[in-house]
């Protein structure tokens, strides 16, 4: 019944609405800080294998071994990420969205020609291949190929982390086009 001096719904009625808003926001606050975050719910990430004749190689198992945990994109931390079985040889991934997957013992990319454009990184030969999406760079100077592919909207702090762990552990080598 409005109150009979200014048509106002009773005060009794405004305090349950109030009331209703507040723990309407709480419970919306409650579940947010309760789900569980994308990187938990994520899962394993399947991959397509590709051929890694070499993905058995001690160049490989180097530096596989000495890739970091994790790397940061953009200012955001990427924590390696579980692969799915099967999971391709001498493959590592980070991140959950659009995840970076590091590849070992490639055959050699038909891209690198003696004309490639390459980049230089931390020390590290690379050959940019793009893609939808994402691009991928091949390790060209080392004893193995190396491939790390990232999306387009990752910062290029992963690519230099790779190519201080590949500088660290793998010795340059000179270019091969055969």
């Amino acid at each position: 019944m409005p109150d009979s001096d200014t048509g106002a719904p009773p005060r009794v009625v405004l305090v349950t609405a109030a009331a209703l808003a507040v723990a309407l926001a709480v419970a919306v606050a409650v579940f947010a800080l309760t789900r569980p975050s994308p990187a938990d719910s994520a899962g394993p990430l399947p991959l397509v294998p590709v051929p890694a004749p070499e993905s058995g190689s001690p160049g490989c198992t180097t530096l596989l071994g000495a890739v970091p945990a994790e790397l940061t994109s953009n200012g955001a931390s990427l924590k390696v990420r579980e692969l799915a079985s099967p999971a391709p040889p001498a493959t590592v991934a980070w991140g959950t969205d659009d995840p970076l997957v590091l590849r070992c013992g490639l055959n050699r990319p038909p891209e690198l020609t003696p004309t490639a454009q390459l980049r230089l990184v931390n020390k590290v030969q690379w050959l940019q291949v793009p893609g939808e999406g994402a691009s991928t760079w091949y390790v060209v100077d080392r004893e193995v190929y190396a491939a790390l592919t990232v999306p387009d909207t990752a910062g290029t702090g992963p690519l230099q982390e790779i190519s201080d762990t590949v500088a660290a552990k793998l010795p340059a080598r000179p270019l091969r086009f055969s």
